[in-house]
């Protein structure tokens, strides 16, 4: 087995879940050198019992009476896999790959629809307009980016159009319009990769599971009654601290998980008082666990990019840019655009490669996958903006720079809509085809 294949010691998610098996065939990253991102799970019978369906537990409980008939029965699933994704643990998402194949004898999983059908996608936009947990950070990540990509649009809009049609351009519309708008959308971005970087910091060190399994009888086609194991989501099996309601800086509802487990890079999933969010990490955690943590280092750079191109946005204010010469514009306003941009770049391309089980392998099937790839091309945007100011004294070049600006503007709009509607899906159902063939789009 190849090392990129392999939990490093300590840190297998879920590897204590008395339910679980990990597959370690299927344990996969982009980086040999770095931890793991996919891993799947295969459900095994609790102590004492069989599997599913199995005629052995239909002779262990023959006085329970058979539940009537439903008029819809829901259908049966040949097998259930659980997806541990290192993107989907910091979104407090729990993803599960389902065969609808017609089951065997020897199976019985009653599983959810998958969440792939245009109906549960409409669902899911609804759910956008519907729902507002502010308690999830996650959520908050991907609203205040989206909220920061329109101000971002706005923006565009003041410096770009007057390009195209000089009589739309109004008093003060590029210098004060295009100035304040691009420090606002700066400073909205600078916070949302704070968010991002607590949400890195506070992933679910042990895994979450989040599905629960129950098993009842129900009526067979053949022969009276047939016991089956019925997998629906749970709030109470999950860890995440995207659950709590209280606050922002809570822990999951089941906390009776949440004890205290020293792992051997020497620090505590979370303490005895049931906090685990943390504001910043140690240096023990962050040499032993985060640098190690494709998805903390995207984030990092995005928040090291954001921080850096915030330069830029207020340097641009109307009373600064317009009181500098030329040579202090090019030090102060456009390098650190160049800068920050490309750590935009770099993000949206580690995030990318985060959601692959091989660095080679696009996963076009993973939302997390096309909310990177925006993201990337947002970051080209906005670097080739900054890289074409210098010389935007001529008024081609000033095109392209604004330009530039514009879609790149869209580009991050429409990578953060896909990832606000990532945040409220947290029970996504992938269909199964076979183990060869890829799975449809969560």
């Amino acid at each position: 087995m190849r090392r990129n294949e392999q939990f490093r010691p300590g840190r297998e998610p879920l590897s204590d879940h008395p339910h679980l098996t990990l597959r370690r065939s299927h344990v996969s990253g982009p980086f040999s050198f770095l931890n793991p991102t996919w891993a799947r799970y295969a459900p095994t019978p609790a102590p004492g019992q069989t599997k599913p369906g199995t005629l052995a537990q239909e002779e262990e409980k023959p006085e329970t009476p058979a539940p009537a008939p439903e008029p819809n029965p829901p259908a049966k699933a040949r097998s259930v896999e659980h997806l541990w994704r290192s993107r989907d643990n910091r979104k407090g998402r729990h993803a599960l790959k389902v065969d609808y194949r017609a089951p065997t004898p020897e199976t019985g999983y009653i599983a959810p629809p998958p969440t792939t059908t245009f109906r549960a996608v409409v669902r899911g936009i609804l759910r956008m307009a519907m729902r507002a947990p502010f308690w999830d950070v996650s959520w908050l990540v991907a609203v205040t980016f989206t909220l920061g990509s329109v101000i971002w649009i706005i923006n565009a809009f003041f410096v770009w159009l007057p390009l195209v049609d000089p009589g739309t351009e109004f008093s003060g519309e590029v210098l004060q319009g295009g100035g304040i708008s691009a420090f606002i959308g700066a400073t909205v971005f600078e916070i949302g990769s704070v968010l991002l970087l607590l949400e890195a910091v506070n992933a679910n060190q042990t895994g979450c599971f989040g599905w629960a399994l129950e098993t009842e009888l129900r009526k067979a086609e053949n022969h009276g009654t047939q016991p089956v194991t019925e997998v629906k989501p749970s709030e109470d099996e999950c860890r995440h601290h995207h659950t709590n309601r209280r606050n922002l800086v809570g822990v999951g509802r089941n906390l009776s998980h949440q004890l205290s487990r020293d792992l051997s890079n020497g620090y505590t999933t979370s303490s005895s008082d049931g906090k685990s969010f943390r504001w910043l990490p140690s240096w023990t955690e962050l040499r032993t666990h985060y640098l190690h943590e494709l998805g903390f280092l995207a984030s990092l750079t995005q928040f090291i990019a954001a921080t850096i191109f915030w330069i830029a946005g207020f340097t641009g204010l109307p009373g600064i840019i317009d009181h500098m010469s030329q040579r202090v514009t090019n030090g102060v306003y456009w390098v650190p655009q160049i800068v920050g941009g490309t750590g935009f770049i770099l993000s949206g391309l580690l995030f990318t490669l985060e959601t692959q089980e091989k660095w080679y392998r696009p996963a076009f099937h993973v939302l997390g996958w096309h909310i990177g790839v925006w993201n990337f091309i947002g970051g080209i945007g906005f670097t080739l903006c900054g890289a074409l100011g210098p010389a935007s004294t001529a008024s081609g070049v000033e095109y392209q720079a604004t330009l530039a600006t514009f879609w790149g503007s869209w580009a991050f709009m429409i990578g953060s809509t896909i990832q606000w509607y990532e945040s409220l899906e947290k029970y996504p159902v992938e269909r199964k085809t076979d183990d060869s063939a890829s799975i449809q789009s969560v």
